[in-house]
């Protein structure tokens, strides 16, 4: 398999960093520090990329995407998709929490991963892309928390045999949902932090995924989290996108959890209001 050289990377770096945010003008320093660079790689860097017009240096000695890119970035609204709203916010959060952030889609009852951000501790990680799997009751959780019909829909038709714990767990995880905008997953008993004791494939909705929901937990207390998922609403408020972190290395403290869900949720939720309409004025 060909690898790209360091410098491609490099420069793709920098691109995808400015790209992933948008409205802000970044100093050598700042790009310095928040890639890891050494100060005269960056430099070098930018400066090719100003003389071919892919970034622009404003007055004030700052970067911002260039002209050059104008092509790209028409092209790009001609075929619009979520995920370009998405995948900024994706980035954003894998990169301050150490995470692999992915974006599930919802097709009939299956999942289908169709983009992803990784940190730089995680660009190997073993969940490939494109990948579809039979929504579990842990997932229907997030898919259908503001549909309890369609939730008891789905398990009706394909588990139905669903005992009255399975019932419960969705219908208190729906809640729980509803009332924080996230949902924790810790790893399952006997599961490691790396899951190599898990099974590599789920078949069908029936199986139980290697996780189990978090549904009440104190901030003081250390829990052994595996991920945490967070739907995306349309305009008819219903969710066909869900946002998840994963690759939680250590086990976290309550308070830990809160913040990460928190935060995932903020992101959903400004994904959301684009998709819906509802955009919120930018506070100065």
């Amino acid at each position: 398999m060909s690898r790209s050289s360091p410098g491609v990377r490099r420069v793709a770096a920098i691109l995808n960093f400015i790209a992933d945010h948008p409205g802000q003008a970044f100093a050598l320093t700042d790009l310095v520090r928040a890639l890891k660079l050494s100060r005269a790689t960056c430099h070098a860097l930018l400066t090719g990329l100003v003389d071919v017009g892919y970034l622009y240096r404003t007055g004030d000695k700052t970067y911002v995407l260039g002209p050059a890119l104008a092509a790209i970035g028409h092209t790009a609204a001609e075929h619009f998709s979520p995920l370009q709203v998405a995948q900024p916010e994706m980035r954003s959060i894998a990169d301050e929490f150490d995470v692999v952030c992915g974006a599930y889609f919802l097709e009939g009852d299956m999942m289908h991963l169709r983009e992803r951000a990784a940190s730089a501790n995680h660009v190997g990680y073993p969940v490939p892309l494109g990948i579809r799997m039979p929504l579990t009751t842990v997932q229907a959780i997030v898919f259908f928390a503001k549909a309890p019909k369609e939730a008891m829909s789905w398990l009706d038709r394909n588990i139905p045999a669903a005992d009255e714990g399975r019932r419960q767990l969705l219908e208190s995880g729906m809640q729980f949902v509803c009332e924080h905008g996230y949902l924790p997953l810790t790893r399952a008993a006997g599961i490691d932090p790396v899951f190599s004791s898990a099974s590599s494939t789920l078949r069908s909705a029936t199986d139980d995924p290697p996780v189990a929901p978090l549904l009440t937990f104190e901030d003081e207390a250390r829990y052994p989290l595996a991920a945490i998922m967070a739907p995306i609403y349309d305009a008819r408020d219903r969710v066909s996108i869900s946002l998840l972190m994963a690759g939680f290395r250590d086990v976290q403290q309550g308070g830990e959890v809160r913040a990460a869900g928190e935060r995932l949720t903020a992101a959903c939720q400004r994904v959301s209001d684009f998709l819906s309409g509802r955009l919120s004025a930018e506070e100065d």
